[in-house]
Parts: structure tokens; sequence; C-alpha cells
């Protein structure tokens, strides 16, 4: 008789790189259709960040600690981030004929800066700060 293998199926640590980014950019892609169709700047997106980041770490099979927290904390600030620059290209290319991604190729840091200090508020912030803490809650 062969001996059972008591060891779960193999798992594959080069997949949940691509799930996040993945699952990133369709985020950032839906917050900027949302934001654009409703014509704020849809803060409370950001929680769908977390939760997306945390669900594809965990179906990437990244293992539970404080680096998938950290890594769910930084890709839910760097898809609001994205979301936020792509938002404010789309509404000074749009007027000029320009897709979102041509104007956001072209606006520098500190244009962005200045329309997105000027279109965020406090809402915002609150809804980026519970964003946070549903990411690291979920990245536990």
């Amino acid at each position: 008789m062969s001996p059972v293998s008591t060891s779960a199926s193999p798992t594959r640590h080069w997949l949940w790189p691509v799930l996040l980014l993945l699952g990133s950019i369709t985020l950032t892609i839906a917050w900027l259709l949302v934001a654009l169709s409703t014509g704020t700047q849809a803060g409370w997106m950001a929680i769908l960040a977390a939760l997306e980041a945390a669900w594809m770490l965990r179906l990437g099979t990244f293992r539970a600690g404080p680096a998938r927290v950290a890594v769910t904390l930084l890709a839910t600030v760097l898809i609001a981030v994205a979301a936020n620059w792509l938002i404010a290209a789309a509404y000074v290319g749009g007027p000029m004929g320009l897709t979102p991604w041509e104007s956001a190729l072209r606006m520098g840091p500190h244009f962005a800066w200045t329309l997105l200090s000027l279109a965020n508020g406090l809402g915002e912030l609150i809804w980026l700060c519970i964003a946070l803490l549903v990411g690291w809650r979920l990245g536990r």
C-alpha cells in the first residue's frame, strides 16, 4: 500500500499578485464609472477596494499575518489614489476630448493634488479610514 499524504494540495504563491492586480484594475475602473455617473467622488467605494484586496489575497493563498494586512492596506490606498487621479483626469480632459487615460498621463502630480484636495473633503477621508479599518480586519 502506498502511504496517504496528509498535506493539502500545493499552494500557488504566484497567484496572489495576478489576482490582486486584476481585481485592483477592475475596481479602479468601476470606481471611476460610479463617480462619473453620480457626479461625486464616491468615497464609499474605498470600502469595496478594501474588501476586494483582502478577498483577492485570500483567494491567491497569501498567508494570513502582518504581511497580508500590509499588502491589503497598501492596495486599498493605491486603488483610492488611482481612482481619484482618474476621476480628476476625466473631469479635466473630458472637455478637451481626451479619455481619462490620456488625460491622466498628461496631468502632473501638483495639478492632480490641487484638484483632489478641492474635490475631496472630510467625508471621503472618513470613508478611506473606514476602508483601512475594514482592510486591517479582513487582512488578519
